[in-house]
């Protein structure tokens, strides 16, 4: 077995991602050698020690990052902010700081100005997860055939961004770079207005009148229930994550708004055959990600 890449890794907070991180890194062993958690309720970070998902659990960041080679930030990127202005002091020379979050712009706004010198900054974004949430959450294979991006900004150490790679790989993702712009309107339509148009719809069935509401349970089809799902996530994670890609969001869903127009003209003139071929799209999509193994 490869030699762990880090002495000691960092989670600052243990929801899905940073437990599914811990997982992995106690099953393979070849990630670090040392295991330091902690999140912002005392809750939390109980369970994380009940659940031995990290070697010392401790009760604030500051204490998490010191002596740390890798520092992974996993809470919403909304605290990003805050977390990076109390951890700087507190990170070592040569130490790798990344993240998890969504969106990547902002990430790089709210955390690199506060990136003390010789400290190493790689943003990361692994597209893996559930609609479930927290330290129960989280599991070994979460990432195993799925991407990570890497956005790290200008003029970052090379070595640090392989080091990066090497972590998501060994936890058994696919690795490429991308530019945060680009990412950010990428996720845009693949992951941000999906989950905008699944919490809409999940809103207008509960403001349907009460026995129409009820049927809309009982009877629930599949496509309904897809949708659900989907609306099960975090609510604060997710709050974030449109505040803070919302230009990018809203070029997305107006685009969007505009072909659902095209396809109510289509419904209510009886144009079959721009119905048909507008579903047809949708296989195509559906086809294209099982050839990738993305389904």
């Amino acid at each position: 077995m490869a030699e762990p890449l880090f002495r000691r890794l960092a989670l600052i907070g243990v929801g899905l991602i940073g437990r599914s991180v811990a997982r992995v890194a106690r099953a393979r062993g070849n990630i670090a050698a040392e295991i330091v958690a902690t999140a912002r309720s005392e809750a939390t970070r109980e369970r994380v020690r009940e659940l031995g998902l990290a070697d010392r659990v401790v009760a604030t960041a500051e204490e998490a990052v010191a002596g740390a080679d890798c520092i992974m930030l996993c809470a919403p990127v909304g605290a990003y902010a805050a977390l990076a202005q109390a951890i700087a002091p507190h990170l070592s020379p040569d130490a790798i700081l990344t993240d998890v979050g969504s969106t990547k712009q902002s990430v790089i706004r709210d955390v690199g100005p506060l990136v003390p010198g010789g400290v190493h900054f790689v943003p990361a974004h692994p597209l893996a997860g559930t609609e479930h949430s927290g330290p129960d959450a989280g599991f070994a294979e979460l990432f195993e055939g799925r991407w990570c991006l890497l956005t790290p900004p200008p003029g970052t150490d090379e070595a640090a961004v392989e080091k990066t790679a090497e972590l998501w790989r060994r936890c058994g993702s696919m690795v490429t770079t991308m530019e945060p712009a680009h990412h950010d309107r990428v996720l845009a339509i693949v992951s941000h207005l999906p989950h905008l148009i699944a919490f809409t719809i999940c809103g207008t069935a509960d403001d349907l009148e009460s026995q129409s509401r009820e049927e809309v349970l009982q009877f629930a089809a599949s496509g309904f229930r897809d949708f659900t799902r989907i609306a099960a996530s975090d609510p604060v994670m997710w709050r974030d994550v449109f505040l803070n890609n919302r230009e990018a969001l809203l070029e997305m869903l107006a685009r969007f708004m505009e072909d659902a127009q095209a396809m109510a003209r289509a419904v209510r003139w009886g144009d079959g055959a721009y119905i048909e071929h507008r579903i047809e799209r949708g296989r195509v999509i559906r086809r294209g990600l099982i050839e990738r193994k993305q389904a």
